[in-house]
């Protein structure tokens, strides 16, 4: 009866011990040692997902280190997603603490500098920089939201008059979709000016990454529903279409579709590294050294709690879906005239796209010289055949 008895007690200990084990072992961080962003970066020529570290200087490959980090015996087997949807789809399902117990591993052992940095570890420079999502279901764009926007070109008078008007009667916002691949590209990529397009305008923007599928979503839930936030640029083509047919010259399509169109990037900041948009964006444009926008979110009209709402009333919106929440004065008749005596972009121009505390877009414009010889005639044709009609 006495061996029974010990039989039973080492059985119960040995199982309390196996049941308190992992919540020492591998309990995951509830937070991050360090701030980071997330991207997709093509390491050895393959779309990897990354973290972008100490003040944007270091890519990690992250599922390398997660796989370095789980051959040690304290750390749990979990496999990391191998693209950016997902890892956003998971992130708020508990992935991000595993992301977090990533960071705390490789900055408690120092593997990010020095001798033992560790070769999942990359230099911003040594890699290449993609567009964060490839690519998203949908890219849901504000049009004039901000009061600067929405009156170019006006004095202090004119824009306080009808800044005035437009706060009295906001109305819902306006918003367009945007084509996703062909149109989004990452930092460093040319932006195409189409064949004889030539009235080729610049929008900067911040972008809003969803996390979590919603529909119907209050503004007051608004934020639950974001994963983070990057750079956008909404590249616009003011030359509308050309005369005969369909008798509208404004055409969404034509302004806002062609393939380049959609500068994002170059990372993504997790909100909880970000805090609240609404206090703390601030973007600028700048062209061949010549800022040409600069807003800070004080100037939106509807802000980005109320465009989710209203874009979640319209369509259901899924994790990796993109909002950009509009640009700001310094486009259209209050274009900033550079050296090349032009207000739109010209070949060889270089734009930069920055918001503060996130990063910055760099592109240089390219025009399309030329187009296939066996086209019937039904193809876009240049402005200037019809520009003076």
């Amino acid at each position: 009866m006495l061996r029974i008895k010990s039989r039973f007690a080492l059985a119960l200990m040995t199982t309390l011990t196996l049941l308190a084990s992992p919540l020492v072992a591998f309990a995951q961080a509830s937070e991050s040692a360090e701030p980071f962003k997330v991207g997709t970066f093509a390491i050895n020529d393959v779309p990897t997902v990354g973290l972008v570290m100490r003040d944007d200087s270091l890519i990690v490959d992250l599922v390398a280190a997660n796989r370095a980090m789980q051959l040690l015996p304290q750390y749990s087997h979990l496999e990391m997603p191998s693209d950016m949807i997902g890892l956003i789809e998971q992130y708020e399902y508990g992935m991000k603490y595993r992301v977090y117990e990533v960071v705390n591993w490789m900055v408690e052992n120092n593997l990010l500098s020095g001798s033992s940095r560790r070769d999942f570890v990359h230099d911003v420079g040594t890699v290449d920089i993609m567009a964060p999502v490839q690519y998203p279901s949908k890219i849901m764009n504000a049009a004039v939201n901000f009061y600067t926007h929405a009156c170019e070109g006006c004095n202090d008078d004119e824009l306080a008059r009808r800044t005035k008007e437009r706060q009295e009667n906001r109305g819902v916002p306006y918003l367009f979709l945007k084509p996703t691949r062909g149109a989004v590209i990452g930092d460093g990529e040319d932006i195409i000016m189409p064949y004889g397009r030539d009235e080729i305008e610049y929008e900067v923007e911040m972008a809003i990454v969803f996390g979590k599928t919603g529909k119907y979503i209050s503004a007051d839930r608004a934020y639950d529903h974001v994963f983070g936030y990057m750079v956008a640029m909404d590249v616009s083509d003011r030359g509308g279409r050309p005369p005969g047919g369909y008798g509208v010259r404004s055409d969404w399509f034509v302004g806002k579709g062609h393939d380049t169109f959609a500068p994002h990037g170059p990372w993504i900041v997790p909100k909880e590294f970000y805090g609240d948009p609404m206090e703390r964006l601030h973007q600028i444009t700048v062209v061949d050294g010549v800022t040409v926008q600069e807003a800070k979110a004080g100037d939106m009209i509807h802000n980005i709690p109320e465009l989710i709402e209203y874009a979640s009333s319209l369509i259901t919106v899924f994790p990796g879906d993109v909002m950009q929440s509009g640009t700001s004065g310094g486009t259209g008749a209050g274009r900033v005239e550079r050296a090349s005596g032009s207000g739109y972009l010209i070949d060889g121009e270089t734009v930069t796209a920055t918001i503060e505390g996130i990063g910055t877009l760099t592109h240089t414009v390219r025009a399309e010289k030329s187009i296939p010889a066996d086209l019937s005639g039904a193809q876009l044709p240049p402005v200037s055949s019809y520009r003076d009609n």
